[in-house]
């Protein structure tokens, strides 16, 4: 099961805030090619993982990625002038 931090949930309901999604969107957990990992908005489906927020979906995991992601942990870092999320 892939874990969030408290400062990473925060900033993914931040970004839910700022699309305007309704509350059956959440923020879809991708990869790419490069091994780097994108996010989308998406709807909930069967087999997600799906982790909440204060009331948001912040996180949706496709059953499809969950072994891939088992164990891991998406936490916030300031970068310069900017907030990033990483998958660790």
């Amino acid at each position: 099961m892939i874990a969030v931090t408290e400062r990473a949930k925060e900033e993914l309901k931040m970004m839910l805030i700022a699309s305007e999604a309704g509350p059956e969107k959440g923020l879809r957990l991708l990869p790419r090619p490069d091994g780097l990992f994108i996010l989308t908005l998406d709807s909930e489906l069967p087999g997600d993982q799906v982790v909440e927020y204060e009331g948001f979906k912040v996180l949706l995991v496709g059953i499809e990625y969950s072994k891939l992601l088992d164990g891991k942990t998406v936490e916030c870092q300031d970068i310069e002038y900017e907030t990033a999320l990483f998958v660790r």
